[in-house]
């Protein structure tokens, strides 16, 4: 098969011709028909993750086809169309017994513990615990779109944020991520202000519902401009980016008991982030983390997609090939592409 192949980190990725992946027991291998580029496989490629064995294949939004199945599947047959969570569970440990897939004890995550979805193929092991059966009339690009991002900021949102109707939500950064927090938080009732440093997409953040857009290049205060703006502080503030100055912004913009929720992943060595804790116990704010979402949880997500709650289709700014694909990923840390960039081409 054809797959995106990196040998050393930070270095030029290249195209290459390996072996196919064979199913593991109790797993799959599915044709990847559509796999979306993120910020996630840039650290990954710049050595921050420690699960990463050279060489490698990046890559962990995707959906596609199943083609081949290991002994012990019993859910799934070849030719289901599929997509996966960006972290699999294995199904057995206390986290997953609990419910709680995405934090497994034992969790695999294809891109990082093992070759991605930039390739013609890729091996899902779990199977049953871990695929999520696609609506017919959803299509590959927009389903690969929900595997990390739009997935984490679900759960961002609505489990771990636990917004209300009314409620106010910042969202600090406004890419994939943060569009799709803006998206889900309008749909389920709130209130939203979007922050940024370019105004083309704050535009888009208004676009997608945003209320208000606050230009963070242009401010000087960026927490007290949001508290202003949202009548005394955030419910729910998201830092959507993975930035110490972000962070500090995003807690010093809630309200009392607000939750910050933490969905950017910051880099191996961030410099200090300035929390205090002092605020945190006075005004009893919450600091939270959301990393991906369990497949038994899709279902609430993909019923508001299909009945036109949600549309992260919108959220498709760029469909590439997989030649392209190497470039668009190691520039990912210059933010420079609006909405999501979807690989439709292998």
């Amino acid at each position: 098969m054809k797959a995106v192949i990196y040998r050393a980190f930070s270095e030029q990725p290249a195209i290459e011709k390996v072996e196919d992946p064979v199913p593991v027991p109790g797993g799959v291998v599915l044709k990847v028909e559509a796999s979306g580029v993120c910020l996630s496989d840039w650290h990954g490629w710049q050595g921050h993750d420690p699960d990463i064995k050279l060489p490698h294949v990046p890559g962990h939004e995707m959906a596609g086809t199943v083609e081949a199945i290991g002994s012990g599947v019993e859910r799934w047959q070849v030719g289901d169309r599929v997509t996966v969570p960006f972290v699999g569970g294995c199904g057995a440990c206390p986290q997953c017994n609990s419910g709680n897939q995405q934090v497994c004890d034992h969790q695999f995550q294809p891109g990082f513990t093992h070759w991605g979805s930039f390739a013609d193929y890729v091996s899902i092991h779990y199977a049953d615990v871990n695929l999520v059966k696609l609506p017919p009339e959803m299509d590959f690009a927009t389903a690969a779109s929900l595997g990390c991002r739009f997935a984490t900021a679900f759960r961002a949102v609505v489990d771990q944020g636990r917004i209300a109707e009314g409620q106010w939500v910042a969202v600090h950064g406004c890419g994939g991520v943060g569009l799709s927090a803006i998206m889900i938080s309008r749909a389920m009732g709130a209130r939203v202000i979007a922050v940024d440093v370019t105004d083309e997409k704050l535009s888009q953040a208004r676009e997608f519902g945003a209320n208000e857009a606050l230009n963070a290049g242009d401010t000087e205060h960026v927490a007290e401009a949001v508290c202003d703006l949202t009548g005394g502080g955030a419910h729910l503030s998201i830092d959507a980016i993975g930035n110490a100055d972000v962070i500090s912004n995003s807690v010093r913009s809630l309200r009392k008991r607000g939750r910050h929720v933490q969905v950017g992943l910051v880099s191996a060595e961030p410099r200090a982030i300035d929390v205090s804790m002092s605020r945190v116990i006075s005004q009893e704010l919450e600091i939270l983390g959301s990393h991906g979402m369990q497949a038994h949880r899709y279902g609430q997500m993909l019923e508001m997609i299909q009945s036109g709650l949600l549309k992260p289709q919108k959220l498709i700014g760029r469909k590439i090939s997989l030649a392209e694909s190497t470039d668009v990923m190691i520039t990912m840390d210059r933010f420079e592409n609006t909405g999501v960039t979807v690989i439709t081409e292998f």
